[in-house]
């Protein structure tokens, strides 16, 4: 079985380690857990893990997140994949920081990333993990686009071995089991 794991950040040194750039420390993260690296490849960075049988096919998009569906779109198509099998893991502001929400579908909730998937695969019924990076201090755009402060960092980087769990889960488990383990 395989699946498209999507961890939604922005490119460019500017944006390493803020907390829009979520998705991609999760997907780094369990890339060095796993000894793998990224390639570049078409509209992204690209690895594959292999676990119990199962094939992820981790995707950090070149584009920027606005424009997230482009690449979503092409990996889904070229691994010849339907939505049910893409897992998007996505930074939300409405979450305390470091909570996991998995979701099988729904709104994008004002995520302009979740919204141009949704637009380019032409549904909003794919899973999705969000993780929260709130709550928000501030302006919205100078908030998701900032640095983590140490405090946070060090929350931020605790919750990731729990996201890359609910992940394997996902593709172990089902979307059903997975959502009532961590969705607490």
């Amino acid at each position: 079985m395989n699946f498209l794991i999507v961890g939604l950040g922005n490119i460019g040194a500017e944006y390493f380690e803020t907390r829009h750039n979520t998705g991609f420390m999760v997907l780094d993260a369990w890339a060095q857990a796993s000894n793998i690296s990224f390639s570049s490849d078409r509209y992204g960075d690209v690895a594959q893990i292999r676990f119990k049988g199962r094939t992820f096919h981790l995707l950090k998009p070149s584009t920027y997140m606005n424009l997230s569906g482009k690449a979503v779109s092409y990996w889904l198509k070229k691994l010849n994949l339907t939505p049910e099998s893409l897992l998007v893991v996505v930074d939300d502001l409405a979450l305390p920081l470091g909570t996991l929400r998995l979701r099988g579908k729904g709104s994008d909730g004002g995520h302009n990333g979740l919204a141009n998937i949704a637009e380019m695969i032409g549904t909003t019924e794919y899973p999705r993990l969000r993780v929260g990076i709130g709550p928000k201090v501030g302006d919205q755009i100078d908030y998701v686009l900032g640095k983590w402060t140490p405090d946070e960092l060090e929350t931020i980087r605790a919750s990731i071995p729990r996201a890359i769990d609910a992940v394997k889960s996902f593709a172990l488990a089902g979307l059903s089991q997975t959502m009532t383990q961590y969705n607490r």
